[in-house]
């Protein structure tokens, strides 16, 4: 039988307030004594002491991990999916340890974006000094240039980076269920410029600097005998905050600072910010836009920041599970128009897929995302795919066919 060092050290008190509690009122203030020292005590930081190492490997390899021909995560030895309880009753380290392997993910991602789907790494802010902290997102080489249709993609909040929709079901799943990979070949596929943001990547962390106390006695002009007596106060409280500091954080962990991004400090700042230097000086006269979940919200910022570029550049915003706000972003009713016509948002929904669901907010429609064989939108917004690119190539059509009546209707008026 295993016993954790913080049931040792919590028994004496249980057996204590029992003891106390079947005695008189004298023995009753001592439980409620011994209450209010159990109410101090942080039993997750006492459950820190039972951890093995946080040390974990920096590569798939190293996890004994490997993505097989189906794009799914297996165990190289076992085949086995993974496990998240690699060890029981230590779900602080099987956390930390799920959390090393989603930043290798991460960057194995990134390399799928530039080798299999031909993306170039674009560093953003595109005037940055050598020394400040930077982000980037990705590009097809014809992003700027193609004279037809621009796809721009933005995932949503949390952990995920450049390329995912949802890092867990990239552990769990497979890539084509996890991340933008299908989007991106298929809009190639397609003819289409593909813009990537990354807007979850707004700051780099730094360890904290360590400050030094210099003592200003040793140039005093006090006797030995009292600097040393004003030396020994600091001292004993140094050797206190050390010794807290060991039961505090025993794995010794490394206390971080945030470094943010110019002008990239958030996904709203970040997609206003990659609009203004890329989107806007792209050639495309169709721009679409596929955002899931967060992403949703920072279009509608952007929108609300750039009205009239947006309204004039982009025919068509598909979105999943989008947490937009039109009430709470103070969207106008201009936008609140344009979005009805342009935008739709597929839902998580009992309903019947691509049928009408019912809002209390009068923006963009929205439409059931739940199906045999297609999970809902939060979920799998890769699956989609069919039914957002009708979305688009439809938008676009009555995009060209409104132009083509605007324009006829200018002839007329000239003739």
């Amino acid at each position: 039988m295993c016993i954790s060092l913080s049931s040792l050290i919590l028994l004496p008190i249980w057996i204590s307030m029992a003891q106390i509690q079947q005695g008189g009122p004298d023995e009753k203030e001592k439980s409620t004594a011994l209450k209010d020292l159990l109410s101090r005590i942080d039993l997750d930081e006492l459950m820190k002491k039972d951890e093995p190492p946080l040390d974990f490997p920096d590569t798939l390899e190293g996890f004994e991990y490997a993505f097989n021909e189906k794009g799914q995560l297996r165990h190289i030895k076992t085949g086995e999916p993974f496990v998240f309880n690699y060890r029981e009753d230590l779900h602080r380290w099987n956390q930390k340890r799920y959390e090393a392997l989603g930043e290798i993910i991460t960057k194995y991602v990134y390399e799928l974006l530039e080798k299999d789907c031909s993306l170039k790494k674009v560093s953003i802010p595109v005037d940055a000094t050598e020394s400040e902290p930077k982000s980037f997102i990705f590009m097809s080489e014809d992003a700027l240039t193609n004279p037809q249709k621009l796809m721009v993609l933005i995932h949503g909040s949390g952990v995920v980076r450049a390329g995912q929709w949802a890092r867990r079901l990239i552990i769990n799943e497979d890539l084509d269920s996890g991340t933008q990979i299908p989007f991106i070949k298929r809009a190639m596929d397609e003819g289409y410029g593909v813009i990537v943001l990354n807007p979850n990547e707004n700051y780099i962390e730094v360890e904290k600097p360590k400050i030094h106390v210099q003592s200003s006695s040793d140039s005093s002009d006090e006797p030995a005998e009292k600097r040393e007596r004003k030396d020994k106060v600091p001292k004993e409280t140094k050797k206190r905050r050390d010794f807290y500091e060991k039961y505090r954080n025993p794995q010794r962990e490394k206390e971080m600072m945030q470094l943010y991004i110019r002008e990239n400090g958030s996904p709203e700042e970040h997609a206003v910010y990659v609009w203004d230097h890329f989107i806007a000086q792209s050639a495309a006269e169709n721009v679409f836009f596929v955002a899931h979940s967060y992403g949703g919200l920072a279009f509608v910022e952007l929108m609300i920041q750039r009205e009239a570029d947006v309204k004039s550049k982009v025919t068509a915003v598909a979105l999943t599970d989008s947490v937009h706000n039109v009430w709470h972003q103070e969207a106008g009713k201009t936008i609140r128009e344009w979005m009805r016509e342009n935008c739709c948002n597929w839902v998580s929904s009992s309903e019947p897929l691509d049928t009408s669901v019912e809002s209390m907010l009068p923006d963009c429609p929205r439409v059931s995302a739940v199906a045999s064989g297609v999970l809902n939108a939060s979920k799998q917004p890769s699956k989609m795919h069919q039914l957002i690119s009708t979305h688009l190539d439809q938008r676009k059509m009555k995009n060209t066919k409104d132009t083509r009546r605007l324009q006829a209707q200018e002839t007329e008026r000239a003739t």
